[in-house]
């Protein structure tokens, strides 16, 4: 019989990168794009170490292995990673099972545009909504304006690419947990998209990959 995986949370950690066997994700605790790095991990069910970063109090050692000073980072031994959607797809490429990137060159390149035109038109809003600034009302109608028009896709398919989950579901699936958090309320017309929202909600990967400060996140 196969062991269980190892899937450690540390807080209050030294911060000591490079020395551990372990794949480390330096992760903050309520950063929507360490969320999706957590998704992976625990829907490949193995063995990783999530180390927890105040976002508010980060370690000097961050900027030392990140040089924007910034989470995600993904310490695998000597090699250092960090954006999301980098390190994400190189975890799906070590450990391809389950697969998340689709395997054929044209959808995993359609893919990868998807996930591009999310960066643009749906996460580069997230720092007016996390720091609510002067632009968050702005920020708020046009990323419910676009889910609205997203919504569509899910009247006809169960997942962003079809039937199987993929990186695209595990792309935007923080910011729909967020969505009473950023104060965006989406219409009727998204009935569709917040259906799927729950089915993605409802897999074992996104409930373990959830911190508790995220869980409250939520009404």
């Amino acid at each position: 019989m196969n062991a269980p995986p190892v899937r450690k949370v540390v807080r209050d950690a030294d911060y000591s990168w490079g020395t551990s066997t372990m794949m480390n994700l330096y992760s903050g605790t309520t950063d929507p794009f360490s969320h999706r790095c957590r998704i992976v991990l625990y829907e490949k069910q193995m063995d990783f170490q999530v180390i927890d970063v105040d976002l508010f109090n980060k370690p000097e050692d961050i900027a030392v292995i990140n040089p924007y000073n910034r989470v995600p980072v993904l310490v695998d031994r000597d090699l250092v990673l960090y954006e999301a959607n980098i390190i994400n797809e190189y975890i799906d490429e070590r450990f391809p099972h389950p697969q998340l990137m689709p395997p054929e060159p044209q959808t995993r390149a359609r893919a990868r545009q998807l996930l591009f035109t999310m960066e643009q038109e749906l996460f580069s809003h997230i720092d007016a909504l996390e720091k609510n600034l002067k632009s968050a009302e702005k920020s708020r109608a046009h990323v419910r304006d676009r889910l609205v028009e997203l919504s569509g896709l899910f009247a006809k398919q169960k997942y962003m690419l079809g039937d199987e989950f993929s990186m695209l579901d595990v792309a935007i699936a923080p910011l729909l947990w967020r969505l009473d958090h950023y104060g965006i309320e989406l219409p009727k017309a998204a009935a569709p998209l917040l259906k799927y929202a729950q089915l993605v909600f409802s897999r074992q990967g996104f409930i373990d990959a959830l911190t508790p400060s995220e869980k409250v996140m939520r009404r």
